[in-house]
Parts: structure tokens; C-alpha cells; sequence
């Protein structure tokens, strides 16, 4: 499964380390000598999150957790894009109390 955001569409991008050695010439030495380059991957921050739809549907979708911070999530539902509050599905008794009261509002 791919490392992507459902929301967003955030994915792993790729880069380089480098590494140098030496004091930097505003410190009083002669520069920075680059001893190694190496890629490496920046990864984003999901999280498998349980979203609760307005026809009371849980749904698990994989979010950066910048748009967990929003609040606010755009998917596909009943054949459009829609935006819907963020609420996280609950596990055990309170689910039904949970997806009630989303419901009720």
C-alpha cells in the first residue's frame, strides 16, 4: 500500500543528505567541504484514522495529520466531492451514541 494521504495526496518525496566537515569562513576557518551525499526520503506523518459519514458509515482513511488539524475533510461520498467534519469514529458502547448525536446535528 502506498505511503499517500486519502486527503490531500501527500507522498513521500526523496532528497539528499549531505554531510560536510570543516569551520565555516565567517567562523574563522577555511569552508565547508562536502565529505558525502546521500538520498534520503522525506516521509509524511499519516495516521489511520476512522471517519464517521453523515449516513452514519465508518470509514478508515489514512490522513496527514495536517488535515487531522483542519478538522475539516474533503472526499468522494455519494458519487461527489464533499466536505464533512472530522469526527473520529469511536470504538466499543459509545459508537452508537457517538453516531447518533452526529446524526442529531
Amino acid at each position: 500500500m502506498p505511503r499517500i494521504c486519502d486527503v490531500s495526496g501527500k507522498k513521500t518525496g526523496w532528497g539528499k543528505q549531505v554531510t560536510r566537515r570543516g569551520l565555516a569562513k565567517a567562523k574563522g576557518g577555511v569552508g565547508l567541504k562536502t565529505t558525502g551525499i546521500t538520498r534520503r526520503s522525506f516521509r509524511p506523518n499519516l495516521q489511520v484514522v476512522r471517519v464517521l459519514l453523515p449516513n452514519g458509515e465508518v470509514r478508515r482513511l489514512r490522513l496527514a495529520t495536517s488535515v487531522i488539524k483542519r478538522g475539516m475533510v474533503t472526499i468522494q461520498y455519494e458519487g461527489r466531492s464533499r466536505d464533512i467534519p472530522l469526527l473520529k469514529a469511536v470504538h466499543g458502547r459509545q459508537a452508537d451514541w457517538k453516531r447518533r448525536s452526529a446524526l442529531a446535528t
